[in-house]
């Protein structure tokens, strides 16, 4: 019979990489706190869990003591707590939040799972990427892992991460102009398909341009991301980037990155949207296509509505923490890296190490 993840044997297969965790963890705080953050403790208990057309939430009741109910969720990241903070007045904040998110499982995915989330008010995006990279390093440094590898992609944490923008990543790795093929018509749509089916991956039917485009990137482009050096992938269309402020130069194009490191994604970061009409817009654009999709779509917190329109003009970024860790541990599963990892019930062996 396999052992559980508590047993004994288990445990003290996974101790190091647990170990490893805390001092990554205590290293990190120490490195915000040093720069003036304060770290603050967001609820899990959410009106809306977020509005992500793919993610998928856990939801609950909340009951009354008159026994009257009223639908909640796990919150599927901080955000919308954090950027609440941000309108109440508060300028630099970070948290270590148990996140949950579900219909995912895998060697770097679990139902639940640790976001190191930050803001920093008054401050460009391009400061939070740098943010990012510094964490990448810095968890390494603790480890005392030179280089980190990821399914047989290897990389030097240490070294500046290399700034490539979406436009130019699908041209160098699919031969895609991007740029040229930016719309939600059929046209635009149809034209991507053509040019995804040329480079190997085929549009199914009733595909969107972002279901497309989601595909091509995760299919061609993000596993030659962060081979040698870390990469910031920035500049995302605006239809990949409800939450994000348009880019000054393009309006077509977002305040987005994510970091990259042995073409696994860490990190997501924005230039925030402050503009409330247009998020709400944005959501629920985001909502009414989970309907089409799911048949189900989440609220929309309006309290979150009001907040954004009160915030200051700030930049965030959400971390994967134990992704970070696996990377900074040589670990290859995150069971490896959680205290108490979730496993799908006892008849399921456990694969921790």
């Amino acid at each position: 019979m396999t052992s559980s993840w508590w047993t004994p044997d288990r445990h003290a297969d996974r101790r190091p990489f647990l170990l490893a965790r805390a001092r990554i963890k205590s290293a990190i705080r120490t490195w915000f706190e040093t720069q003036g953050f304060i770290e603050v403790d967001t609820a899990c208990l959410q009106v809306s869990p977020g509005n992500e057309t793919h993610l998928h939430a856990f939801k609950t009741q909340l009951i009354g003591t008159d026994l009257s109910s009223r639908d909640l969720y796990l919150h599927t990241s901080p955000e919308f707590s954090m950027k609440k903070l941000l309108a109440a007045g508060e300028e630099k904040i970070f948290t270590f939040a148990p996140c949950f998110r579900n219909r995912e499982h895998g060697a770097a995915h679990a139902p639940e799972f640790t976001m190191l989330e930050w803001y920093r008010a008054n401050e460009t995006y391009d400061t939070v990427a740098a943010d990012s990279a510094a964490v990448l390093k810095l968890a390494c440094a603790t480890t005392g892992q030179r280089l980190v590898s990821w399914r047989g992609a290897t990389a030097d944490p240490a070294r500046e991460p290399e700034r490539l923008t979406v436009a130019h990543a699908f041209t160098r790795h699919t031969g895609i102009d991007l740029l040229s093929r930016l719309g939600a018509g059929f046209d635009a749509c149809d034209g991507l398909a053509a040019m995804a089916h040329r480079a190997g991956v085929t549009a199914r039917d009733g595909e969107t341009w972002s279901d497309i485009f989601a595909r091509v990137l995760a299919a061609l482009i993000e596993p030659k991301l962060g081979i040698g050096q870390p990469t910031l992938l920035v500049e995302y269309p605006t239809s990949e980037a409800a939450l994000a402020r348009p880019c000054a130069h393009n309006p077509r194009l977002a305040e987005r990155f994510e970091l990259y490191c042995c073409g696994l994604e860490l990190a997501n970061g924005f230039g925030e949207l402050i503009d409330a009409k247009v998020q709400r817009v944005n959501l629920e654009a985001q909502m009414s296509e989970r309907q089409r999709i799911y048949s189900e779509c989440y609220p929309i917190d309006e309290d979150f509505i009001a907040a954004v329109a009160q915030m200051p003009p700030a930049s965030g970024c959400a971390l994967g923490f134990d992704r970070l860790v696996m990377l900074a541990t040589g670990a290859t599963r995150i069971n490896q890296v959680v205290w108490t990892p979730y496993v799908d019930g006892c008849q399921t062996p456990f694969r921790g190490v």
